[in-house]
């Protein structure tokens, strides 16, 4: 064992520490059974750079599918594409509005500590308004991640990376085939982008990207054809909110709206700061999905309540055996 791993299993005995080497190994032992890992990925986790591990772990054959918002979708590209434009704000929590106005008035918009520039969305609008166009005059529509692979398909654009290759999660993904499902993607500042191009008439109408229903469509065909070949698939969630939402309601759906018999979730695992006593499904305790037929009774279940941009990397290294 080496040296991340070796120290969580020395120092990691207890409480939330204990639950992450809980489920690190949990997720182990899913992969050593033949069995697969869906992750959802929700708050500002491509941002925070995440992808540095996670394009890692994707690349090793550790994880089989994604959900991720249409943000952490976007913004992955954007961090490949601008990252020494981005700004490091390390005293954000003492901005005063004046600040923010200022922050704005600059073409930089602020996630915690770290300014996105205005400029990178625009660049990648002006490709994606030609893929969108491209994809409308031919007939063809395509999920999202389907247009950010087109997009990295664009050899010419290698030449303006600004972060290594190998810490683009979504580059990853790519390179393995992985689907990415973005519930939810019209909230984003590139499904923003899309809608105000049918509007002013640059694009005929919606067409060109598929809808949400048909998103969950294919992640129902994603996990049929793993029931198929008896492939148990677990359930990795960073944060909460409609990414994790979306993703694990599919079991359901196949159970009780298509009714045809597929096993549960193989494994839920979650990174998360909400707490259960406010209402909030992000919150919501493993136990609680099984009411939903989303989890049964004996499947492995972790919370961690805790950072993920601190938490992730290290169970993402854990499970690399590093």
């Amino acid at each position: 064992m080496s040296t991340i791993s070796s120290f969580m299993g020395v120092h990691f005995k207890h409480f939330n520490a204990r639950e992450i080497v809980d489920a690190a190994e949990g997720w182990k032992r899913l992969l050593d059974r033949g069995g697969q890992m869906f992750l959802t990925l929700a708050g500002a986790m491509s941002s925070a750079e995440l992808g540095i591990s996670l394009a890692k772990l994707i690349r090793a054959g550790k994880v089989h599918g994604i959900c991720a918002t249409g943000a952490n979708l976007e913004e992955d590209l954007f961090n490949l594409f601008a990252h020494n434009e981005y700004a490091t704000i390390p005293h954000y929590r003492d901005l005063s509005p004046k600040d923010e106005s200022e922050l704005r008035d600059r073409g930089l918009n602020r996630v915690t500590d770290t300014c996105i520039p205005e400029s990178v969305m625009r660049h990648t609008e002006g490709i994606l308004t030609e893929l969108w166009a491209e994809a409308e005059a031919a007939g063809e529509a395509k999920f999202p991640w389907e247009f950010a692979y087109d997009l990295l398909d664009r050899k010419e654009l290698e030449q303006h990376y600004q972060v290594p290759a190998e810490h683009s999660w979504v580059l990853a993904a790519k390179e393995q085939n992985l689907p990415i499902f973005t519930p939810g993607w019209e909230d984003s500042t590139l499904g923003n982008i899309f809608t105000a191009r049918a509007i002013d008439g640059r694009l005929k109408g919606h067409t060109a990207v598929r809808r949400g229903t048909e998103q969950m469509a294919a992640l129902v065909e994603w996990y049929l054809e793993r029931a198929a070949t008896s492939t148990p698939v677990g359930f990795f969630q960073i944060g909460g909110g409609i990414a994790g939402d979306f993703a694990i309601c599919v079991v359901p759906l196949i159970i009780q709206d298509l009714k045809r018999d597929v096993p549960f979730w193989a494994y839920f695992a979650q990174i998360s700061d909400s707490v259960t006593s406010y209402g909030s499904y992000s919150g919501a305790v493993p136990n609680e999905k099984i009411t939903w037929y989303k989890l049964d009774e004996d499947t492995p279940k972790y919370m961690i309540n805790s950072d993920a941009s601190i938490v992730a990397p290290l169970i993402f290294a854990y499970v690399l055996g590093e």
